[in-house]
């Protein structure tokens, strides 16, 4: 590992503003296949910790998670990391090409399909050689372009079950979202074919219902608003399950004097405000919602709601998990992001114990958390309001330093 840090930092140093094409081409080519083997590498690697449950030693659900946590990766580049570790493993010809830099984690990610457990038991229900499958795979990957390899692994998966029984639908839908820094929110989800036709038929039922004359809207905006209409119709006829003990609903988090500046024509102060899910919205588009809305005055401190309840309440109240959602954010354990709506408030000196039902004994935690932290974890919050998370040996989870840019 430490000649690998060096070689990087060597690579680092090199100056390449005075590189001709023939000599930046051939670098960047030697750079490909160093990525490819690294990456087989990180797969492997991630293998063995799933198999060992590495993940556990942190206190975490998977090693999905831990990537997530500790290394801030995204859903679905841990997710592929983990597929990537199996695929390797149960395909050892794929395995040494990809060790020697001749396929791409890419097309790795292309092939997984192949060794899935249901795939696998079709294959060996109907006597297909897997080595063989892996030989030929493996020679289009290196080979041939990545759209052939797709169409390659397609053809193959078809051929492996043309008309067996029909999948389980809710292995075929995912739905992820990603909010952006201007509190826009792009979603990329797989739905089966009849859960696909029921979520076109509802949006295209609000879509269709409102078109009136003169609309300039592309049918790609009309189908966004129709999906926002359809949601505040879920939403407003209140039979959505109850989220967290209250009624599913927005929740934006502004200070008052950006929620009453109306100083400008437009009455766009100079403030923000988080909504629930972490995104961030102008204080006009917080007055817009709060003009139908309910609005709570939180004061953290001692002139305004009280915060303190002793010991007389064990349960924290709405007002007071708000107070601790809006200090919290997300899940405090050491790695963890879950949003406040997968939490529960935990007391940190534990109620049975004596632990007061107040700001400074709460705590979010997600629920397997929460578990951890009845069965040997431990949080502690510093007076800086930093927290830190403890191992049940002692030992503290430290979650790698951001790298810095050098100046």
């Amino acid at each position: 590992m430490a000649c690998l840090v060096g070689a990087l930092v060597a690579l680092g140093g090199e100056v390449l503003t005075s590189s001709f094409g023939p000599v930046v081409i051939e670098r960047t080519g030697a750079l490909v296949v160093a990525r490819n083997r690294l990456d087989a590498e990180v797969a492997r690697t991630v293998r063995e910790g799933e198999l060992t449950q590495a993940w556990e030693h942190d206190g975490k659900a998977s090693m999905t998670s831990w990537l997530r946590g500790h290394h801030r990766l995204s859903q679905g580049e841990a997710g592929r990391l983990v597929r990537n570790g199996r695929t390797l493993e149960r395909l050892p010809i794929l395995a040494a090409a990809a060790a020697v830099g001749a396929v791409s984690a890419e097309a790795v990610s292309v092939i997984a399909p192949v060794v899935s457990d249901v795939n696998l038991a079709r294959a060996e229900a109907q006597g297909v050689d897997v080595a063989a499958i892996d030989a030929l795979l493996t020679e289009v990957a290196v080979t041939a372009s990545h759209a052939d390899l797709r169409q390659a692994v397609g053809h193959y998966l078809a051929r492996l079950d043309p008309d067996g029984t029909e999948p389980d639908p809710t292995e075929q839908r995912s739905l992820s979202f990603t909010k952006h820094t201007d509190g826009t929110v792009s979603f990329h989800g797989t739905l089966d074919a009849v859960g696909g036709e029921k979520f076109q038929a509802a949006v295209e039922s609000i879509q269709q219902a409102s078109r009136p004359a003169g609309d300039t809207r592309s049918r790609g905006q009309q189908a966004g608003d129709a999906l926002v209409q359809l949601c505040d119709n879920a939403l407003a006829s209140g039979s959505l399950p109850i989220l967290r003990g209250q009624k599913p609903h927005i929740g934006v988090l502004i200070d008052l004097e950006d929620l009453m500046d109306t100083a400008s024509a437009a009455g766009v102060g100079a403030g923000a405000g988080r909504t629930g899910f972490g995104g961030i919205i102008s204080a006009a588009k917080a007055r817009w919602l709060a003009c139908d809305g309910h609005v709570t005055r939180i004061v953290i401190g001692p002139e305004g709601q009280p915060l303190d309840f002793g010991q007389t309440k064990r349960l924290f109240p709405p007002h007071l998990r708000r107070a601790i959602e809006v200090r919290d954010k997300h899940c405090v354990f050491a790695g963890c992001d879950a949003p406040s709506y997968w939490c529960d408030v935990h007391h940190v000196v534990h109620w049975i114990d004596g632990g007061d039902t107040c700001l400074e004994n709460g705590a979010l935690l997600c629920e397997r958390h929460h578990t951890k932290v009845h069965h040997g974890f431990r949080i502690e919050r510093q007076p800086d309001g930093r927290w830190r998370t403890f191992r049940p040996d002692g030992t503290e989870i430290v979650i790698g330093e951001p790298f810095l840019i050098p100046a």
